[in-house]
């Protein structure tokens, strides 16, 4: 979108505990090598080609980045589904209930143009290759954009992807309607190419070992009608959350590049939103690619996505290479 968003006595000195002040950190943090040991023997269940297709535009991701970084994420999160769905069996046979399984979900945040996307599919393709949960789909909270027209008239066109230009409400219910058991919950589907929700075209999520949200709201609380704190936040309904962090400098750098390769790709479709952008010389493209993020993204980003940062379970935070440096597991 172009938005006009382990234990505490290791012996590693790169797993160790942070303190502010006198008070824990809430979390651990780990380095790569110490991280990939926690994969143990899983097998590397990816070839070249298929992370070719997962990679998103301009990201870096080889093989020996799933190996060390993804490999022991899954196998983390692969423990936990298998935890909840035991918990939850013994719960419905507590209550004699004939309710059939409820879906796992993963949420994973961060800014646009970080790597969300790739690390979403990447967990998709991943965790849909353990035993138990084949199943596995995934849902992105663009669908729950409001439609450009409603966002022109109420003025909203050039905030999209800011808290107040998602309906909220509908997301929440799609989020409670899958963890309440529903066989069957449509979610709309939002199109890139013409920047905009498709309003007769929905993605069906039927009955999910795991589902994974992706989005740049996904762990922000967002605020009810008059400015009241909600009684239900979206996050209730997450088993485990995922946030991908760069310092915003390095992200701005990203974004400014994926402007100028789909300056030569997609904005070239005559049926693409940005056309336009297709015309301009490339110091123009790259002048309004940053004029875009200091404007709309970087606001966006430093108001509402980083302040959730620490919201998340686990913090995968990424260097120039775009390569993950270090990855912090939040304490249970």
């Amino acid at each position: 979108m172009m938005e006009a968003q382990a234990a505490t006595g290791s012996s590693s000195s790169s797993v160790r505990t942070r303190k502010n002040g006198n008070s824990p950190h809430l979390f651990l943090e780990f380095g790569r090598a110490e991280w990939e040991e926690l994969a143990e023997s899983t097998p590397q269940p990816l070839t070249a080609e298929e992370l070719e297709q997962i990679r998103g535009l301009g990201e870096q991701i080889d093989l020996d980045e799933v190996v060390s970084v993804y490999l022991p994420l899954s196998r983390l999160l692969n423990l936990h589904t298998m935890g909840v769905h035991q918990v939850w069996d013994a719960q419905r046979e507590f209550l004699r209930s004939d309710v059939h399984k409820v879906p796992f979900i993963i949420a994973v945040s961060g800014s646009v143009a970080v790597g969300k996307s790739t690390t979403a599919r990447l967990l998709q393709a991943l965790l849909s290759r353990w035993p138990g949960t084949p199943k596995v789909d995934l849902v992105t909270t663009d669908g729950f954009l409001y439609p450009n027209a409603v966002l022109e008239e109420r003025g909203l066109l050039d905030r999209k992807g800011f808290p107040e230009s998602y309906d909220r409400r509908a997301l929440l219910q799609f989020v409670a309607e899958v963890k309440a058991g529903r066989r069957e919950v449509a979610a709309p589907l939002y199109s890139h190419l013409v920047y905009d929700v498709l309003p007769d075209k929905k993605q069906v999520i039927s009955s999910p070992d795991i589902l994974i949200l992706e989005g740049l709201n996904v762990l922000q609380h967002g605020l009810a009608t008059g400015g009241r704190v909600p009684s239900v936040f979206l996050s209730d309904f997450f088993d485990f959350s995922v946030y991908v962090d760069a310092q915003e400098r390095i992200i701005k750098k990203w974004y400014i590049e994926r402007f100028m390769a789909l300056r030569q790709t997609a904005f070239t479709d005559p049926d693409s939103f940005f056309k336009h952008y297709a015309r301009l010389t490339e110091q123009e493209a790259l002048d309004t690619a940053s004029g875009i993020w200091d404007s709309i993204n970087g606001p966006n980003l430093v108001q509402n996505i980083l302040p959730t940062r620490g919201r998340a379970r686990l913090i995968l935070s990424k260097g120039e290479n775009h390569r993950v440096e270090r990855i912090r597991l939040r304490r249970i």
